[in-house]
């Protein structure tokens, strides 16, 4: 059987799932909706892959990214748990080894990445503001009535992008109902909200970086045609985005299991079989000091896994074998 190595990204959004080979090709690719229910999700994602998993392939390692990245080591057996910097950072890097800036932006944050000589420099997110982020855009698409698949092909037809204040999402949607009234075209509208978009991403996350080629564009926002151009007019530049520039993510966590388990020589992968475990979540909080620190527990079958968010470490007994960052 094909050794491979699986890459489990879980955010806010969405639950992304790669499985690679040991010269990183990407085998296989998996794009669900979280919910707000990781670990129903990252089950639901196994599920779907075992078939392959156990005719094809053997999981020789698996790392996880994400906002829920260690709740997905604990329940996988992750190698690796990355935060979503390093995982982007490493999978851009295997597509355009040459890369110097990354722009990402996810369903419901967004962050640029600056790469020199082969190394994260420097990066910076936006996690407050939701202008420019897939939702935003998701959003603004259904208020139009237009399929979110068709948004970006509009704005490139438009001959005069309108001028919209991109700046807050509420002044963006209000600016853009202005310019409807005053019979500003479609596919003009969609074009300026674009650029607004892209302006605020770059005036806001990308403040002060200097954006150097080549450039590679990643996050399901890179699917919208418009957003693409929009980001080419500005940097004046050229963009690269990944073939797989949705679950990129995930790509970099699978490319970080495979350089641990090379390190270390095993895997603490759990096998498919944990989909048919039971697992539960509880928070208490801890009396033994003034800190009064909020414990996260996790249980499968009735089994305490892990303990994590005491400060002292009174609690913690998680992720004692796995390599971890931030």
């Amino acid at each position: 059987m094909m050794k491979v190595y699986l890459g489990v990204d879980v955010g806010s959004v969405s639950t992304n799932l790669v499985l690679i080979d040991e010269q990183r090709k990407i085998l296989h690719t998996l794009y669900l909706r979280t919910q707000g229910q990781p670990i129903r999700t990252v089950k639901q994602g196994l599920s779907r892959l075992e078939n392959v998993l156990s005719q094809q392939y053997q999981v020789a390692g698996v790392g996880t990214t994400g906002s829920a990245r260690n709740l997905t080591a604990v329940i996988i057996g992750a190698d690796a748990v990355k935060n979503e910097i390093t995982a982007h950072a490493v999978a851009a890097a295997q597509i355009v080894p040459d890369v110097q800036t990354v722009l990402e932006i996810g369903g419901q944050d967004s962050k640029i990445i600056i790469i020199r000589n082969g190394v994260a420099s420097d990066f910076a997110m936006n996690t407050v503001c939701a202008a420019g982020t897939g939702s935003f855009l998701d959003q603004q698409a259904a208020r139009l009535g237009i399929p979110i698949e068709e948004f970006g092909e509009l704005a490139l037809k438009a001959e005069h992008p309108v001028r919209i204040a991109g700046r807050c999402s509420v002044f963006a949607e209000s600016d853009m109902i202005h310019k409807q009234q005053m019979g500003h075209g479609m596919p003009d509208i969609i074009a300026g909200l674009c650029e607004a978009l892209v302006r605020n991403y770059l005036n806001n996350v990308g403040k002060g970086k200097e954006i150097l080629g080549p450039v590679v564009f990643q996050g399901g926002v890179a699917a919208n045609a418009g957003m693409r151009q929009a980001f080419r007019k500005a940097v004046k530049q050229d963009i690269v985005v990944p073939k797989h520039f949705g679950v990129m993510g995930a790509v970099g966590a699978a490319i970080l299991a495979q350089e641990a388990v090379q390190r270390k020589g095993s895997t603490n992968f759990r096998g498919t079989s944990l989909i048919k475990q039971e697992f539960a979540t509880r928070s208490f909080d801890c009396s033994g000091c003034a800190n009064s620190c909020e414990v996260v527990e996790i249980n499968m079958n009735d089994q305490v896994l892990a303990r994590w968010g005491d400060r002292c470490g009174k609690w913690e007994n998680s992720l004692t074998n796995v390599e971890k960052i931030g």
